[in-house]
This record gives structure tokens, C-alpha cells and sequence, in this order.
């Protein structure tokens, strides 16, 4: 009996150091799965971040990229009006050095340039006193013209240095003139709208349109003349309109015709019969002048004659007087009686 108990006993001391064997095995593998799987997901965790700080360096860079590197802009400005000109929107801690480059018409290229770390300022060949910075170019890189006129139209590029790039930005500069605009009949009742001195060119329309003929004449500043001169002899009218168009604005004008073209149809009458009858009165004059001058010789001629006569046949009368005895005879009987 007591072999049996030692042998029963020995089989379950046995049975428990395998359980108690397994039971370890198994929470040590437990243990190392845990353990993997918290490294696996300390290592995704790490991956994770690593990816979203590669995203946003390269979010960083491509911001970077879309910032234009070069721009340029078409810019229209009226005369005698203030122009500004902005470089990129680059934050100005970031620029070490700032070049304005100006380019005008007939003109030398004129720089002015900033260098930040030493504050400083240079220009060369920037003889208008007009273009200036804008305010202190520690503060504000701007550019302005006050006034514009016509020479400043040309090219205006601002190029900035910084650590991550070059960065430019131009402008096309052009000037806007308005033109004078006048509208008056001429004296052979046609009329002529003119827009003159304007930039650019200005457009003239008719209302109603008539025979027109347009003119177009070129400044040296860059301006234009524009003249139309128009004329309705089919249809007599008594009110015309002149509209010209303009970037800076249109502008109408008006003219009434009826008074004119009939003054001036009178005038030609007016002026055409005084000259016929003045014509016709100087041709009668010398005519009658001519004839009464003929006559006046010719009464002349014949009155000249018989006095020559006389006084030719004189010493014959008296002759025949003297020697003739029947005459004698004949006075002395009479005489007489």
C-alpha cells in the first residue's frame, strides 16, 4: 500500500511540474508577443512621426516652390498720379539684399539696391528724383513714382537674395493721358472732332456717320492726335455727334449744322453775285469809257477841219477883194442907191 501511495504521489508531482512548465512556457510567450507588439508599435509610433515631420519638410519646400520665382504684371497708371510697385511677399527677416531694376524709354537702366545686414542703401544712374523707396527699406522694399508723367512708362523689376532662393517680380509700366476733345463746324460746313495729346490712341465715332476722313499724328512724348473730319451732303442734317472712347473715360459732344450750312450756303450766294455785278460793272465802264472817248476824237477831228479851211481860203477872199473890179463897181452902186 504504501508503494502504491509513494507511486500515486510521484505521478502527480510529476502532472504539476509539467503544468507548472507549461504555464511558464506559455506566459513567457505571451510576455515576448506583448512585448513585440508594443516594440512593433513603438516602431509604427516612430514611423508615424518620422513621416509627419518628411511631410511637413516637404510641405515646407513645396510652399517654397509655389512661391513664383519670377512674375510679371501689365500696370496702367493716369498721369499725374501716384505708382507703387511691391516686391514678392517675402518676409523681410529672409532677404539679405533687394535690387530695384529700372528700365525706361531712350534711357540708361537705373538701379537701387538695399543690403540688409548692413542697412545700406546704393543707386546708380538714377538721375529722377521721383523714384524713391517707398518708405525706410528696413520697414517697406517698395517702390513709388509721385507724380507719374509720360517718361516713366518702361520695366520695373524688384530681385530679392535670400538663403532659400532668388525671388523677382516686374512690372509693365504705361502711362495714361486723357485727350482733349473739341468738336467745331469749319468753314466749309463740314465737321471735325479732334481728341489730341492722348495715350493711347483714342477712338472717334459719328452719330449718324457720315463721309468721314481720319487723321492720326505722333508726339515725341509718346502721345497721339487723333482728328475726323466729317461731311453729309446727301442728307442735310441739323444736329451731329462726336463720341470719342478712351481708357480713361469716354466723352461726347454735340453740334448743331442747320444755321451753319445754310449761313454758309448764303455766303457763297452773297459773295458770288456782288463779284458778277462788280465784274459786269467795271466790263460796262470801260466799255462806254472806250466809246465816249472815240466820239469825243472824232467831234474833235471835225471840228479842227473847217478852221483849217478858213484860214487857208482867207488870202484868197481878200485877194479876190482887192482885185476884183466888177465887186468894186457893184459896192460903189450900192453905195449909191
Amino acid at each position: 500500500m504504501l508503494c502504491t501511495w509513494r507511486t500515486s504521489d510521484l505521478r502527480l508531482l510529476l502532472t504539476l511540474i509539467v503544468f507548472l512548465v507549461v504555464e511558464c512556457i506559455s506566459a513567457r510567450g505571451q510576455s515576448l508577443n506583448t512585448t513585440s507588439n508594443s516594440s512593433m508599435q513603438q516602431t509604427g509610433k516612430g514611423n508615424y512621426s518620422s513621416a509627419s515631420v518628411n511631410g511637413s519638410s516637404t510641405d515646407k519646400r513645396q510652399r517654397k516652390l509655389e512661391l513664383p520665382a519670377e512674375v510679371n504684371t501689365s500696370l496702367s497708371v493716369p498721369v499725374d498720379t501716384k505708382a507703387v510697385f511691391d516686391c514678392p511677399p517675402i518676409p523681410l527677416t529672409s532677404v539679405v539684399v533687394t535690387t530695384w531694376q529700372i528700365i525706361l524709354r531712350d534711357k540708361l537702366s537705373c538701379t537701387r539696391a538695399y543690403r540688409r545686414d548692413r542697412n545700406e542703401t546704393k543707386e546708380g544712374n538714377c538721375t529722377d528724383e521721383r523714384i524713391i523707396w517707398a518708405s525706410r527699406p528696413d520697414e517697406n522694399l517698395a517702390l513709388q513714382i509721385d507724380p507719374v508723367a509720360t517718361t516713366h512708362d518702361g520695366f520695373y523689376m524688384c530681385q530679392m537674395v535670400t538663403p532659400d532662393g532668388n525671388f523677382h517680380r516686374g512690372y509693365h509700366l504705361q502711362v495714361l493721358v486723357p485727350p482733349e476733345v473739341t468738336l467745331l463746324q469749319s468753314k466749309n460746313g463740314t465737321a471735325v472732332c479732334r481728341a489730341a495729346a492722348g495715350k493711347p490712341a483714342a477712338q472717334i465715332s459719328w452719330t449718324p456717320e457720315g463721309d468721314c476722313v481720319t487723321e492720326r499724328e505722333h508726339w515725341a512724348n509718346g502721345t497721339v492726335t487723333i482728328q475726323s473730319t466729317c461731311r453729309w451732303e446727301d442728307h442735310p442734317l441739323s444736329n451731329v455727334s462726336c463720341s470719342v472712347s478712351h481708357v480713361t473715360g469716354n466723352k461726347s459732344l454735340s453740334l448743331e449744322l442747320t444755321q451753319g450750312a445754310q449761313t454758309t450756303a448764303n455766303l457763297r450766294f452773297l459773295y458770288i453775285i456782288p463779284c458778277i455785278f462788280i465784274v459786269f460793272v467795271i466790263g460796262g465802264s470801260i466799255w462806254l469809257l472806250k466809246n465816249s472817248g472815240c466820239r469825243k476824237c472824232k467831234l474833235k477831228k471835225t471840228e479842227a477841219n473847217p478852221g483849217v479851211e478858213e484860214d487857208e481860203m482867207q488870202p484868197y477872199a481878200s485877194y479876190t477883194e482887192k482885185n476884183n473890179p466888177l465887186y468894186d463897181t457893184t459896192n460903189k452902186e450900192r453905195c449909191r442907191f
